[in-house]
């Protein structure tokens, strides 16, 4: 077998189709396109774990796996551009970080993979825990602890103790990177393990770039967005924990969609589209890095409701509406039914109940968009804002 897949288009001579759910449908378009095998398995989940801990096991390859509230997949990004240079490296693609995305990672394991980069994602207790028993990761990374998932896990002590869960499954000896102040972490973190971490990062902006102080030096990153210099730290200690050099020159990163990707508008405006989604603490930092950006043009911030924060979503969200007041937003679009919130303490501004209507959102947007306008598009994945902000990188500013 060459490669694993569950999507027949993207099967090439020699692969494995498992055909997962209606996938069965595609079992001939797989065929055709050169699957050298199908597999139509009774459980899903069962088949692609005990397809990726197979290959998982064959290999010498140093397994990194990065998990956290916020920042995971940026995170896996910037790392990667670190490693490139110097090892052969495979790493999760977009978002895979779940029960498919992890095995489907895996499976690109070559021969002669030195290390693996993955996600681990997560809805709830326990889920962690089995992800990392896939992976078996010798280097575990806890990018942040935030109010997420506070609907299942009711605290952030609780999202502490199920993010944990990776570091339990980390050999003796194994690494784990966790943040500096992160208390109610804390008391999760097992005995023996090489423990390393990470303090905020000392960082300035200089003409469209990053430039983040580790190690004694100044190291340049390709992007300009503040928070992500936090991500950027977190992937030089994962650099210096493998033995990894530090770069010499600018470290391109190219972002996963959806995740602080830039674009110019007409009339000399920008785009920040961070679509993928939304936390208080990640939006806050979204916004503050709109207003970096921005430099003193008009600002537009176009923020879906943020999902799964229990029953302090209705506060989580007014605190948003307070800081977009104090930062002095231009224009705030929101959608979903607690992003009504955010319009209570602001001035100009536009609430809609869902992105039911999307063409209403678009028309609403273009008719307020001016030239040199920075604009953000940031919420959670169940409001599907990325439609907006792809339709935007074509409007006309008026």
């Amino acid at each position: 077998m060459t490669g694993v897949e569950i999507d027949s288009r993207r099967v090439s001579p020699g692969d494995l189709f498992v055909a997962l759910g209606g996938g069965v449908s595609f079992l001939e378009d797989a065929r055709a396109r050169g699957a050298a095998a199908t597999l139509v398995p009774d459980n899903g989940f069962a088949a692609m774990a005990a397809i990726g801990s197979a290959v998982r096991a064959r290999s010498s390859a140093r397994v990194v796996a990065i998990t956290g509230s916020m920042g995971k997949t940026s995170t896996k990004d910037i790392l990667t551009a670190l490693l490139r240079p110097h090892v052969r490296v495979v790493t999760a693609e977009d978002g895979f970080n779940n029960e498919i995305g992890l095995p489907l990672t895996l499976a690109r394991i070559e021969p002669d993979t030195e290390v693996v980069v993955t996600e681990l994602g997560m809805r709830g207790a326990g889920e962690i825990g089995a992800l990392a028993a896939i992976a078996r990761p010798h280097v575990g990374v806890i990018t942040a602890i935030a109010p997420a998932h506070l609907e299942q896990l009711g605290s952030i002590e609780n999202v502490a103790r199920a993010k944990a869960e990776l570091l339990e499954a980390l050999p003796a000896g194994g690494i784990a990177i966790v943040p500096a102040d992160a208390p109610a972490l804390d008391p999760f973190i097992p005995a023996g393990l090489d423990l390393r971490r990470f303090e905020a990062p000392k960082a300035e902006l200089r003409d469209g770039h990053a430039f983040v102080r580790y190690a004694d030096r100044e190291i340049e990153f390709s992007f300009a967005a503040r928070h992500q210099t936090w991500n950027a730290v977190v992937a030089l200690t994962v650099c210096e924990a493998l033995g990894v050099p530090l770069p010499d020159g600018v470290v391109e990163v190219a972002f996963s969609r959806w995740r602080s990707q830039e674009s110019e508008l007409p009339g000399g405006g920008l785009l920040i589209n961070d679509a993928w989604n939304a936390n208080p603490v990640a939006m806050r930092a979204a916004l503050q890095s709109l207003v970096e950006r921005a430099a003193g043009r008009r600002t537009i911030a176009i923020l879906g409701e943020m999902a799964e924060l229990g029953e302090n979503a209705a506060a989580y969200h007014d605190e948003i509406g307070r800081l977009l007041r104090d930062l002095g937003v231009g224009h705030v679009f929101a959608v979903g039914a607690m992003a009504k919130h955010y319009t209570a303490h602001v001035g100009p501004a536009t609430w809609f109940p869902s992105l039911e209507d999307r063409d209403a959102v678009l028309e609403s947007v273009r008719a307020e968009l001016e030239p040199g306008d920075v604009v953000l598009v940031k919420g959670s994945r169940s409001v599907g804002l990325e439609v907006v902000a792809e339709a935007l990188a074509g409007v006309e500013a008026r």
